[in-house]
């Protein structure tokens, strides 16, 4: 007992300042596009011929980047010989609407929880199930990590409970392959009214990079309502977080 005692001593408080702080984000973070379209040439085709996953479009006033389709690989920024895309430091990537995920300059809005309902019902605990409706794993190891020490997302009034009954909300990943779509729904129907559900990953937005097999859904869109929708492949754990508190209506910074 006492060598375990000596250990946490030695160790001391392991948790990160997050979300009181901004997140220590890699060097290699990809985080919200930026479009600045004043520079686009409308006979250039470039980015959106390299999309992966068709995130690019054109518009009359230039391109749209849909945030929801992206997989933040970064492919489209060197090939453009204006410039005109570039993935800022922001971390907050999140949106109550799937209207919002599409990028067309370089604004953000990072907006509390809007509906009254949810702020009464979520604001000071949330509650979540999780499901894996086809995924690779990245985005649910990522959610995953929130439940370690060094994020520690309990402290903030945020569990994974075993059972949809115990549920405020579905937190979602996977392109929801056709196999899954019957333990989703049946998933959904057991959690109690209101029911709110979370759309982590381009695979549960859009189907991400799994958007055209047969063998998916091509993500939540009519299947279910979501309530919020947080881009990435996967989303950074930073990402995630600050989407939920955002969900919950707090602001902690």
């Amino acid at each position: 007992m006492w060598s375990v005692i000596k250990a946490r001593l030695k160790q001391g408080f392991r948790t990160g300042t997050f979300p009181h702080t901004r997140p220590v984000l890699p060097d290699r973070f990809q985080g919200l596009p930026c479009l600045d379209n004043t520079r686009c040439r409308t006979d250039c085709r470039v980015c959106i011929e390299a999309c992966p996953t068709n995130a690019i479009g054109r518009e009359k006033d230039g391109i749209v980047l849909d945030s929801g389709k992206c997989l933040f690989c970064g492919k489209c920024v060197p090939l453009c010989p204006e410039g005109v895309i570039r993935f800022s430091r922001e971390h907050d990537l999140a949106a109550f609407s799937r209207q919002e995920l599409l990028r067309k300059d370089s604004s953000a809005s990072h907006e509390l929880q809007p509906r009254a309902e949810i702020r009464k019902l979520c604001g000071k605990s949330l509650k979540i199930r999780q499901v894996s409706a086809g995924g690779c794993g990245a985005c649910e190891l990522d959610f995953n990590v929130l439940n370690t020490l060094a994020w520690d997302m309990a402290r903030l009034h945020i569990q994974v409970v075993a059972s949809p009954r115990h549920a405020d909300c579905l937190l979602v990943t996977g392109p929801v392959s056709k196999n899954m779509l019957l333990a989703l729904q049946k998933t959904y129907a057991a959690v109690p009214e209101p029911c709110f559900v979370i759309a982590c990953g381009a695979c549960a937005i859009s189907g991400g990079i799994h958007a055209e097999s047969p063998e998916v859904c091509g993500g939540l869109e009519g299947i279910l309502p979501v309530d919020l929708y947080v881009p990435g492949c996967p989303p950074h754990p930073a990402t995630l977080l600050e989407a939920m508190i955002r969900f919950m209506g707090l602001k902690l910074r």
